[in-house]
């Protein structure tokens, strides 16, 4: 059988030659923005990797193969029809010649298969609220403690349960560094969540961190780096996830539910902010990536 994973030459030539390379998601552009703006974003978003000195892989499932490297035309592709993919459906949506969008999960472990370590995103995945009587826990976690990848985020999404998300990232032995940070942004707020494990305060040192981290054969690290611009919108966010709930909606299709509310309700702030935070976390990825492949 072929392989599955399809690398573009400008990926895998810059694998071969040991360059940074950054991973990004594709589920922000089919499912967290609405059209066309999840294009935009991950136009951005690969702009400010290479801005940085590294190269972008957008990750996801076009034509039978999951791809590992896209053009601006792929990326035109994934919109709210593609599939939402964990790492537990990728194989079945090749398959199948499905559209599908990688969350952070499905990213991370695609990245895993084929040596890429940094992943630039906007929020991490994580334990919902309500748990256990609502026992939803994000694949993303699962991922981190499976592999040895660094991702660059905002926190942890705004509509989880944080502190249960921080104390079970302790638990998987994550470290959670704050970028020039003392405490993990609330995603939208840079300030208010628990506090990290240690800060960091350049690319260079969160890459010697990783590598030190890694020589001593653990797996991921999180570097979140807090949003330009801070908003209030907790109250909003409670609205949101009520209204998830009264609608029936579950599984993969809350986070597209309540970002869609908050976009609607917020006047677009939300949408903004997360538009920003995004292209400079790929930014500040594609800057630890390129100290890394220095080292």
């Amino acid at each position: 059988m072929a392989d599955p994973i399809h690398v573009s030459d400008e990926v895998a030539t810059a694998l071969a030659e040991r360059r940074a390379v950054v991973a990004l998601e594709t589920t922000l552009i089919a499912h967290g923005f609405p059209a066309p703006e999840g294009v935009a974003v991950g136009l951005e978003s690969e702009r400010r990797v290479r801005e940085a000195g590294a190269v972008p892989a957008a990750i996801g499932v076009l034509d039978g193969s999951i791809r590992v490297g896209m053009t601006e035309d792929d990326l035109h592709r994934f919109d709210t029809t593609a599939r939402k993919l964990g790492p537990r459906d990728l194989a079945a949506c090749a398959v199948q010649r499905a559209v599908g969008a990688t969350t952070v999960g499905g990213t991370l472990a695609v990245a895993r298969a084929v040596g890429i370590r940094f992943m630039g995103t906007g929020g991490l995945g994580g334990v919902h609220r309500g748990f256990p009587s609502t026992p939803d826990v994000s694949a993303d976690l699962g991922e981190l403690a499976r592999g040895q990848a660094l991702v660059v985020c905002s926190g942890v999404k705004s509509l989880l349960d944080i502190p249960a998300t921080v104390e079970l990232l302790e638990t998987l032995s994550v470290p959670v560094l704050g970028f020039r940070a003392d405490t993990m942004p609330l995603f939208y707020s840079a300030h208010g969540g628990p506090p990290v494990s240690a800060r960091a305060e350049t690319a260079d040192e969160a890459a010697r961190v990783a590598a030190a981290h890694w020589s001593l054969e653990r797996a991921s690290l999180l570097l979140c780096r807090p949003p330009t611009e801070s908003i209030e919108v907790e109250p909003l966010i409670e609205e949101a996830i009520a209204a998830a709930a009264r609608a029936g909606v579950s599984g993969q299709g809350v986070t597209p539910f309540v970002l869609s509310y908050l976009h609607e309700h917020s006047g677009g702030e939300t949408l903004r902010v997360n538009r920003d935070l995004i292209a400079d976390n790929a930014g500040l990825a594609g800057e630890v990536a390129a100290a890394y492949s220095a080292l």
